[in-house]
């Protein structure tokens, strides 16, 4: 069971997203989490409250099935597989203790002292939260799609939209750590 528990190597990964994208390509589908969310809205109704919503969202029931496998696996593999830890750069882990005072980095999958259950009793941090997740949803739908729909399924296909758009997700991303976290935190 290692080879289950280990992470796969580039040249396993690699070949099975490119399967993966190819069969969605041949059957007309194109992959991305943020548009799940849009059809999970249309089937709970929303086509009543805004326009957006009004589509024929059983056309697109897979992206709730994908959604449902995602969160089913995501859950399986954090709680029974593998270590719960990420190997990081001691150099790195020794600048996240200086720098922003988490020193759970690489005791822990995410750093406690931000995702613990005592760091949400904090309305700083759930606002914070909050507010994250307004902008990167309201990103992902002024984007086009998400961060998995434009860099897998968009550069597969060749869109310099998408090529646009993984550009500009790794430069928010380098800002938002080195210019706007340390103002935050």
């Amino acid at each position: 069971m290692n080879w289950i528990y280990d992470p796969w190597p580039w040249y396993v990964a690699g070949p099975l997203i490119a399967l993966t994208m190819f069969i969605l390509l041949l059957a007309g589908k194109q992959f991305g989490m943020s548009s799940n969310l849009r059809t999970a809205c249309s089937a709970m109704g929303a086509g009543k409250a805004a326009d957006f919503f009004k589509f024929d969202w059983k056309a697109e029931r897979w992206n709730l099935i994908l959604v449902v496998g995602a969160v089913i696996g995501g859950f399986i593999a954090s709680n029974y597989m593998g270590d719960k830890t990420v190997k990081i750069n001691p150099e790195v882990a020794q600048q996240l203790a200086t720098d922003y005072q988490i020193e759970s980095a690489g005791e822990s999958y995410l750093p406690t002292e931000i995702f613990s259950t005592e760091a949400l009793s904090n309305p700083l941090n759930i606002i914070i939260l909050l507010l994250g997740g307004l902008m990167v949803g309201f990103g992902a739908r002024y984007a086009g799609g998400c961060t998995s729909g434009h860099a897998i399924s968009g550069l597969s296909n060749l869109q310099l939209p998408s090529l646009i758009a993984v550009i500009g997700f790794f430069i928010g991303g380098l800002v938002m750590i080195h210019l706007i976290f340390p103002l935050i935190f």
